[in-house]
C-alpha cells in the first residue's frame, strides 16, 4: 500500500530538520545511518542533470537558464566583466540552506541529501558545489568551516572531519581550476558561543574560538584562498548592565592581533576582512557599520592589517545604504569585498535576498569603479532562495538574475562615467573650493581669524542649488 502524499512530505520535512546540524550534538556518523559512513557517499551521476553550462545569450533571450547582461569576457572600462566582479558562490546558503525560518520548518530537501550530517554527506555536498559553480561559470566559492564539514565531540575530531572534506575540495579545485575567495570560522551557532567568541566572558571559549580560527585559516590557506573573513555574529552585548564593554573590546583587539601574527607565521598572503553588522543576533554588535569598524581598527593600531567585507543587507540594517557603506570603506582605504545581497524594506531582519535592484547595483558599481575593482576580493552571493522556491533549477535562476543585475549596474555605471554629466554636476557644486581661498582651507592654511575677515568682506552669500533632481535624472537616464 502506497504511503499517502502528505505523509511522504512530512517525513521528508522531518528528515531535513534532523539533517540540519544540531548545535552541541555532533553527527559525524549517526547510528541510524551507519551505512552512510563506509567511505562511499552512495551518489552516482550528475547533481544537476538537466542543466547545461549557463551561457550569455543577450538581452533578447527568453531562456531563464542564460545570461542576458553578464558577458564574462566583455571588456568594460578596461577590465573584463569577470575581473570586475570575481563572482563567488556561498556554500552555506546554496548547499546548506533549507528554507527554514523562525516560524516554519524546512521546505527544501535536495535530491542528493540523505537526511544526515555525516562526512560522506559533506563530501557529496562538496561535489555538488563544484558541479554547480562549473555550470554557472564562476571561478570562486566561500565557506564556513562547520558548513562544509560536521562538528566533532572534540576539537581534534572536528579538525579531522574538516581535513577530510578539504582534501576532497582541493582535489576538485585542481580538476576544475576553481579557487576559494574566502573562508571563515563559524563562531556563532554552537551554545559555547552564547556570550560571544573573542568577546566571551569565559576564557575557555576565547581559547576554543582561537583554535577554531587557527584551523580555518590553515585550510583557507591550503585551498589557495585569497581572503579570510571575520563575522562577529555574537561579538557584542544584550545589556550594558552585565557587560564590561571596554574589556570585551580589548579582548577582541587581542584576538585580531593574534590572527594577524598567525597569518604571517604560516605565510598566508590573503587579506583579512571584517564584516560589519549592526545587530541580529546580538542586540548591539561591536562592528556596527563601516565607520565604527574603521574607528576600532585605528584605535588598536590594526588599520593596516584589515579591510572590510561590506554586505548590502547589513548596510540597510545599520540605517545606511549599501552605497554609503561602500564609500565609507573606500575613502578609508578599507574596501576589500562585497556580499552582494539585499533585504526587504517590509521585513525587519537579515533576509539575504539576491540583489535585483538595478539602481542599487549601479550605485554599488560606481564605488567599485572608483576603487579600481576590489581584487583580491570579489562579489560573494551571500544570498539564499526564498522559502517558497524549492526547485533545483531555482538555485541557478537566482544566481543568474543576481549576476545579470550586477552586470547591468556595471554597464550603467560605465555610461555615467563616460558621459561625465554626473561628475561635472558634482564638480560644479564644489567649485568655490577650487579658488585660492578654497585651496588654502583644504591645505589647512586658513585659520579662523583669516576666515572671519573674509566672511566680513563677502557679506551675505547666495547659496547655489544642489541640483538633486538633475542628479537623479542623469542616473535614471543611464539606467
Amino acid at each position: 500500500m502506497k504511503m499517502e502524499a502528505w505523509k511522504v512530505f512530512l517525513l521528508l520535512l522531518c528528515l531535513q530538520v534532523l539533517s540540519y546540524p544540531v548545535i552541541g550534538t555532533p553527527q559525524t556518523c549517526p547510528v541510524d545511518k551507519a551505512s552512510k559512513c563506509d567511505g562511499s557517499d552512495g551518489w552516482e551521476g550528475d547533481f544537476f542533470p538537466g542543466i547545461s553550462k549557463i551561457k550569455y545569450e543577450g538581452p533578447s533571450s527568453k531562456n531563464p537558464l542564460s545570461f542576458k547582461w553578464y558577458n564574462a569576457e566583455e571588456e568594460i572600462l578596461g577590465k573584463k566583466m569577470k575581473d570586475w566582479f570575481r563572482f563567488s558562490v556561498a556554500f552555506w546558503h546554496t548547499f546548506r540552506g533549507t528554507g527554514a525560518d523562525p516560524f516554519g520548518a524546512p521546505t527544501k530537501l535536495w535530491p542528493w541529501e540523505d537526511g544526515t550530517n555525516s562526512l560522506n554527506m559533506a563530501k557529496r555536498r562538496m561535489r555538488a558545489n563544484f558541479e554547480f559553480i562549473n555550470k554557472l561559470g564562476v571561478d570562486w566559492w566561500c565557506f564556513h568551516d562547520r558548513d562544509i564539514a560536521p562538528d566533532g565531540e572534540t576539537l581534534e575530531e572536528a579538525n579531522a572531519n574538516l581535513d577530510e572534506v578539504v582534501a576532497l575540495a582541493n582535489e576538485l579545485q585542481t580538476k576544475s581550476k576553481k579557487r576559494v575567495l574566502w573562508g571563515t570560522a563559524q563562531l556563532f551557532m554552537h551554545p559555547r558561543y552564547m556570550h560571544g567568541a573573542a568577546t566571551s566572558s569565559e576564557v575557555g571559549v576565547y581559547a576554543y574560538a582561537a583554535a577554531q580560527v587557527k584551523k580555518a585559516m590553515e585550510v583557507t590557506h591550503y585551498l589557495g584562498g585569497e581572503n579570510y573573513v571575520f563575522w562577529g555574529g555574537r561579538e557584542g552585548y544584550q545589556s550594558l548592565l552585565n557587560t564590561d564593554m571596554e574589556r570585551e573590546l580589548n579582548h577582541l583587539a587581542r584576538f585580531f592581533e593574534s590572527a594577524v601574527a598567525y597569518k604571517k607565521k604560516i605565510g598566508f598572503n590573503g587579506t583579512l576582512l571584517i564584516e560589519p553588522k549592526p545587530q541580529e543576533p546580538t542586540k548591539h554588535q561591536y562592528d556596527w557599520d563601516a565607520a565604527t569598524t574603521a574607528n576600532f581598527l585605528r584605535k588598536y593600531g590594526l588599520i593596516d592589517e584589515f579591510k572590510l567585507n561590506i554586505e548590502c543587507n547589513h548596510a540597510t540594517l545599520s540605517g545606511h545604504s549599501c552605497h554609503h557603506e561602500l564609500e565609507t570603506a573606500r575613502i578609508n582605504g578599507l574596501l576589500g569585498n562585497i556580499d552582494a545581497n539585499t533585504g526587504d524594506p517590509q521585513v525587519g531582519w537579515d533576509t539575504d535576498q539576491f540583489l535585483v535592484d538595478i539602481q542599487e547595483a549601479t550605485m554599488v558599481m560606481l564605488s567599485v569603479i572608483k576603487n579600481d575593482g576590489i581584487a583580491p576580493g570579489g562579489f560573494n552571493f551571500d544570498a539564499k532562495l526564498r522559502r517558497e522556491s524549492t526547485d533545483v533549477e531555482d538555485l541557478f535562476i537566482a544566481h543568474i538574475v543576481g549576476m545579470d543585475t550586477m552586470a547591468r549596474g556595471l554597464r550603467n555605471a560605465a555610461k555615467l562615467i563616460e558621459d561625465g554629466s554626473l561628475a561635472d554636476l558634482v564638480r560644479k557644486r564644489y567649485q568655490s573650493f577650487d579658488t585660492e581661498i578654497g585651496a588654502q582651507i583644504e591645505a589647512g592654511k586658513a585659520d579662523f581669524e583669516f576666515l572671519e575677515k573674509k566672511a566680513k568682506e563677502w557679506g551675505e552669500l547666495k547659496v547655489a542649488s544642489a541640483k538633486q533632481e538633475l542628479a537623479e535624472m542623469i542616473l535614471q537616464n543611464a539606467i
